[in-house]
């Protein structure tokens, strides 16, 4: 029980106090966007390790080499856990936006950090606005801008490795011509949903597969990318659940 009060109060805090410095950035944005983006990345990364050290969380972290440092990419993740972009977002080494469900647009200050980091929000119920979130993905990655998306939509809660994928997720790669990086997590759940409300010291698995091309593809792999994508992970997550 102590981890999880030290962390949410953690995260509270840290949420109540980083308001003047969200304030600061923004000012720093109006001249400067990139140096507003480079420190929302350093700042946030450097609060979720803190949560991942009060939690008790330790990472083996397989592939990394796999994640190109001089380009843009489409990072594909598995979801299992509310604890899965706090694993990963600290490690990625360029700027990168989440695509993220448009309810946490509703929650102060996170939000806020979340639009600092180019994050992108999802309307599920509107399909225009969900071709325009794409197309604005397309844009920032070829900006130079990575983006991270979970293609099952939502949290697998069930006992198979992976939920079905949504194509469109990969329009971005398809469109952008940027490589995809599948990154699988295994063990997150145990953190905190399959016991809550408590969080629990855990290992957990990271692992960054090889960049996959459209390009270097076959006719049949580009237009059912979903598929060969989540064979990959699939497999991945398979190999690494016994870690």
């Amino acid at each position: 029980m102590i981890r999880t009060i030290f962390a949410f109060l953690f995260v509270f805090i840290f949420l109540i106090i980083s308001l003047p410095i969200q304030l600061v950035l923004w000012l720093i944005g109006k001249k400067n966007p990139m140096a507003q983006k480079k420190a929302s990345l350093a700042i946030v990364s450097w609060a979720f390790n803190v949560v991942i050290f009060i939690s008790g969380i330790k990472r083996t972290v397989i592939g990394e080499e796999n994640v190109p440092k001089d380009s843009a990419v489409l990072y594909v993740g598995n979801h299992r856990s509310i604890f899965d972009i706090v694993l990963a977002y600290p490690r990625v080494p360029g700027i990168t936006g989440f695509i993220a469900k448009k309810e946490i647009l509703k929650v102060p200050s996170l939000s806020t950090w979340m639009v600092f980091m180019d994050c992108l929000f999802l309307d599920r119920s509107d399909i225009k606005k969900g071709l325009e979130m794409i197309l604005s993905a397309i844009d920032k990655v070829k900006n130079g801008i990575s983006i991270f998306i979970y293609p099952e939509g939502t949290r697998n809660k069930t006992s198979e490795p992976l939920l079905d994928f949504h194509k469109g997720s990969f329009k971005i790669a398809q469109k952008s011509g940027c490589p995809i990086i599948p990154v699988v997590i295994n063990h997150s759940r145990d953190i905190l949903e399959n016991h809550m409300p408590f969080i629990h010291s855990t290992h957990v698995v990271i692992e960054y597969c090889k960049p996959i091309l459209m390009s270097d593809l076959s006719k049949e792999d580009q237009k059912n990318i979903d598929l060969y994508v989540k064979k990959v992970m699939e497999e991945t997550y398979l190999k690494n659940e016994s870690l």
